[in-house]
């Protein structure tokens, strides 16, 4: 049996949690999410908490027992404070700004690359040089996160790309003559 998953979730004050046919509803300050669980995992909201609880037979039940247990605690979270990733553009004459429903990136390529922001997202240039993601899905904030810096990594020589803030690039010694 899961570890994480036998521990409950206390529930934030101002977020109500419901479950209703293996779907978990949370409505907090900052939004409302919804989870559709599997059938092997039950979870109930008893005295303030989130229990979840899997038969220990079945291996899927197993498995699920303390993602989903995460998921709620994540999304609990979530709806109370949010979620935030910032981002860094790095490179001379590399810019950043928001147009629209739009995320506007100069990263060194012959035109601009443009990138939508999702519903959901509250996406901010407080800056050139650096692009703000929140929102209060954990897996959104992320994925939109990581797309935008793929559109240009970091390269190891120089360091120029788009980089989370207070990530570490590992910058390579160039060649040398001889």
């Amino acid at each position: 049996m899961s570890r994480i998953g036998k521990k409950p979730v206390a529930i934030a004050e101002g977020v109500n949690v419901s479950v209703a046919d293996n779907v978990v509803s949370v409505v907090g300050p900052m939004g409302t999410l919804t989870f559709a669980h599997r059938s092997e995992v039950n979870v109930v909201v008893e005295n303030g908490e989130v229990v979840v609880s899997s038969d220990t037979t079945n291996r899927t039940a197993r498995e699920l027992h303390g993602t989903t247990r995460a998921t709620i605690a994540n999304m609990i979270i979530g709806v109370k404070t949010g979620y935030e990733k910032r981002l860094e553009v790095v490179g001379v004459g590399y810019l950043c700004a928001i147009s629209g429903k739009q995320l506007q990136l100069r990263v060194g390529f012959a035109n601009e690359l443009k990138k939508e922001i999702p519903a959901g997202l509250t996406v901010t240039c407080p800056d050139q040089t650096h692009v703000v993601v929140k929102g209060c899905d954990k897996q959104k904030v992320g994925q939109f996160a990581a797309e935008v810096r793929s559109l240009r990594k970091p390269e190891p020589y120089k360091g120029k790309g788009i980089r989370y803030q207070g990530e570490q690039v590992k910058i390579k010694a160039g060649k040398s003559a001889t």
